[in-house]
Protein backbone atom coordinates (compact mmCIF):
# COMPACT_ATOMS: atom_id res chain seq x y z
CA UNK A 1 0.00 0.00 0.00
CA UNK A 2 1.23 3.49 -0.85
CA UNK A 3 0.34 6.07 1.83
CA UNK A 4 0.48 9.88 1.95
CA UNK A 5 0.43 11.43 5.42
CA UNK A 6 -0.46 15.13 5.33
CA UNK A 7 -0.05 17.09 8.55
CA UNK A 8 1.79 20.25 9.56
CA UNK A 9 2.46 18.86 13.04
CA UNK A 10 5.72 16.89 13.29
CA UNK A 11 4.54 14.66 16.14
CA UNK A 12 1.32 13.74 14.33
CA UNK A 13 3.27 12.81 11.20
CA UNK A 14 5.68 10.61 13.17
CA UNK A 15 2.87 8.84 15.04
CA UNK A 16 0.96 8.11 11.85
CA UNK A 17 4.14 6.88 10.15
CA UNK A 18 4.82 4.51 13.05
CA UNK A 19 1.24 3.19 12.93
CA UNK A 20 1.10 2.81 9.14
CA UNK A 21 4.62 1.86 8.05
CA UNK A 22 4.06 -1.88 8.74
CA UNK A 23 1.33 -1.77 6.07
CA UNK A 24 3.05 0.13 3.29
CA UNK A 25 5.34 2.84 2.03
CA UNK A 26 4.68 6.17 3.77
CA UNK A 27 5.34 9.58 2.23
CA UNK A 28 4.73 12.84 4.08
CA UNK A 29 3.61 16.34 3.18
CA UNK A 30 3.72 19.22 5.66
CA UNK A 31 0.95 21.31 4.12
CA UNK A 32 -1.89 21.14 1.63
CA UNK A 33 0.15 22.54 -1.25
CA UNK A 34 2.73 19.77 -0.87
CA UNK A 35 -0.07 17.21 -0.60
CA UNK A 36 -1.62 18.24 -3.91
CA UNK A 37 1.80 18.21 -5.58
CA UNK A 38 2.65 14.76 -4.18
CA UNK A 39 -0.73 13.38 -5.20
CA UNK A 40 -0.39 14.72 -8.75
CA UNK A 41 3.19 13.46 -9.17
CA UNK A 42 2.24 9.96 -8.00
CA UNK A 43 -0.83 9.98 -10.25
CA UNK A 44 1.14 11.14 -13.29
CA UNK A 45 3.82 8.50 -12.67
CA UNK A 46 1.13 5.81 -12.74
CA UNK A 47 1.69 4.96 -9.10
CA UNK A 48 -1.16 6.68 -7.24
CA UNK A 49 -1.63 6.62 -3.50
CA UNK A 50 -3.92 4.02 -1.97
CA UNK A 51 -4.46 6.02 1.22
CA UNK A 52 -4.23 9.68 2.20
CA UNK A 53 -4.37 10.64 5.88
CA UNK A 54 -5.29 14.31 5.77
CA UNK A 55 -5.27 16.94 8.50
CA UNK A 56 -7.68 19.86 8.12
CA UNK A 57 -5.92 22.81 9.79
CA UNK A 58 -2.75 23.44 7.78
CA UNK A 59 -0.91 26.41 6.34
CA UNK A 60 -1.11 27.41 2.68
CA UNK A 61 -3.95 25.05 1.71
CA UNK A 62 -6.27 23.45 4.28
CA UNK A 63 -7.27 19.80 4.26
CA UNK A 64 -10.87 20.38 3.17
CA UNK A 65 -9.56 22.16 0.05
CA UNK A 66 -7.10 19.33 -0.62
CA UNK A 67 -9.93 16.79 -0.30
CA UNK A 68 -12.05 18.73 -2.81
CA UNK A 69 -9.08 19.02 -5.18
CA UNK A 70 -8.28 15.30 -5.11
CA UNK A 71 -11.89 14.30 -5.72
CA UNK A 72 -12.20 16.85 -8.55
CA UNK A 73 -9.04 15.50 -10.19
CA UNK A 74 -10.34 11.93 -9.93
CA UNK A 75 -13.64 12.99 -11.48
CA UNK A 76 -11.82 14.75 -14.34
CA UNK A 77 -9.76 11.61 -14.93
CA UNK A 78 -12.89 9.45 -15.05
CA UNK A 79 -12.33 7.56 -11.81
CA UNK A 80 -15.72 6.05 -10.84
CA UNK A 81 -17.19 7.34 -7.59
CA UNK A 82 -15.91 5.20 -4.72
CA UNK A 83 -12.95 3.82 -6.67
CA UNK A 84 -10.51 6.64 -5.93
CA UNK A 85 -7.90 6.98 -3.25
CA UNK A 86 -9.15 6.28 0.26
CA UNK A 87 -9.00 9.47 2.32
CA UNK A 88 -9.12 9.49 6.10
CA UNK A 89 -9.40 12.92 7.66
CA UNK A 90 -7.18 13.09 10.77
CA UNK A 91 -8.03 16.26 12.63
CA UNK A 92 -8.29 17.82 16.06
CA UNK A 93 -11.54 19.38 14.82
CA UNK A 94 -14.54 17.44 16.07
CA UNK A 95 -17.27 19.94 15.26
CA UNK A 96 -20.32 18.96 13.24
CA UNK A 97 -19.56 21.48 10.46
CA UNK A 98 -16.09 20.10 9.66
CA UNK A 99 -17.12 16.46 9.93
CA UNK A 100 -20.17 16.93 7.67
CA UNK A 101 -18.18 19.02 5.20
CA UNK A 102 -15.51 16.30 4.92
CA UNK A 103 -18.09 13.59 4.25
CA UNK A 104 -19.92 15.86 1.79
CA UNK A 105 -16.66 16.10 -0.16
CA UNK A 106 -16.41 12.30 -0.05
CA UNK A 107 -13.80 11.47 2.56
CA UNK A 108 -13.91 7.80 3.49
CA UNK A 109 -13.45 8.17 7.24
CA UNK A 110 -12.86 10.82 9.91
CA UNK A 111 -10.62 10.33 12.94
CA UNK A 112 -10.26 12.86 15.73
CA UNK A 113 -6.81 13.42 17.22
CA UNK A 114 -5.17 12.00 19.14
CA UNK A 115 -5.40 9.14 16.65
CA UNK A 116 -6.50 5.85 18.16
CA UNK A 117 -4.52 3.05 16.46
CA UNK A 118 -7.30 0.48 16.93
CA UNK A 119 -9.83 2.78 15.22
CA UNK A 120 -7.37 3.62 12.44
CA UNK A 121 -6.67 -0.05 11.71
CA UNK A 122 -10.39 -0.77 11.88
CA UNK A 123 -11.02 1.82 9.16
CA UNK A 124 -8.20 0.34 7.05
CA UNK A 125 -9.88 -3.06 7.31
CA UNK A 126 -13.31 -1.59 6.52
CA UNK A 127 -11.82 0.13 3.44
CA UNK A 128 -10.20 -3.18 2.41
CA UNK A 129 -6.70 -1.71 2.56
CA UNK A 130 -5.49 -4.35 5.01
CA UNK A 131 -6.65 -7.85 5.89
CA UNK A 132 -8.80 -8.52 8.94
Amino acid sequence: MKILIVDDDFTSRILLQEMLSPYGQCHVAVNGREAIEAFMVAWNEGSPYDLVCLDIMMPEVDGQTVLKGIRAMEETEGVPLGNGVKIIMTSALDDKENVLSAFKELCDAYLVKPINKVKLLGYLRDLRLIQA
